[in-house]
């Protein structure tokens, strides 16, 4: 029954269907499945085999989104139910925003949703984010990673003020940097010195493995 189970809740992600899997979950939970090994056996598998169809072209961004977004609302379920030791190992602690002056959130939320599916504890401070912003909630949550997001040409800039502001603050050498967005390059990346470029959700989440040197 546990393994019927941890497969409908892998397949409720890969069809992305939010609904199916909330009310999977609740029903795991009601038959007094573990928490934790729904989580691991049923929608992690699930949310990794939607990141493998996307990398290779069977999936496009709305797939990815709707089986990211089954994800977040069976873990909402899931996640109160766990407690004390049984609570998910942290892989890493990352802080996530947009930059000042920018609006967007789709593709950062998506990031925030991949990384906590794969084990990150994620801080989403939202979008038209300044500096002090970022800088408070790495004080405030000892971060390992920060992401920045820019959706404009003309905020892609504060990236590079961001960086300089950590600097300042002394706390750059405190946090990995990854920058991503549509008009972001890995060029500009390693020309405003941040440590890393995603170009989309799958690939910030290795980034991110590999910035704080874990396995993936």
């Amino acid at each position: 029954m546990e393994n019927e189970m941890f497969r409908k809740l892998a397949q409720a992600v890969i069809d992305g269907e939010p609904e199916d899997a909330v009310a999977l979950a609740k029903e795991a939970l009601r038959q007094g499945l573990d928490p934790l090994e729904c989580i691991t056996n049923g929608l992690t598998p699930g949310i990794q085999e939607v990141g493998r169809l996307f990398a290779n072209g069977t999936y496009f961004l709305p797939e990815l989104i709707i089986g990211a977004d089954a994800m977040k609302s069976a873990l909402e379920i899931l996640e109160p139910a766990l407690v004390g030791e049984q609570r998910r190992e942290v892989v890493g602690r990352v802080v996530l925003g947009t930059v000042q002056g920018d609006m967007h959130e789709i593709g950062k939320t998506l990031v925030g949703t991949m990384l906590t599916a794969h084990g990150f504890q994620v801080v989403d401070i939202g979008v038209d984010c300044s500096p002090d912003d970022f800088i408070a909630a790495i004080k405030d949550t000892n971060a390992d990673i920060v992401g920045a997001s820019a959706l404009l040409t003309t905020t892609m800039l504060q990236q590079r003020k961001l960086i300089e502001a950590l600097e300042e603050a002394g706390v750059r050498d405190k946090v990995k940097i990854m920058v991503g967005g549509a008009p972001v390059t890995e060029h500009f990346a390693n020309e405003i010195g941040a440590d890393g470029y995603a170009e989309d959700a799958i690939s910030a989440v290795q980034l991110a493995f590999r910035l704080i040197d874990a396995p993936a």
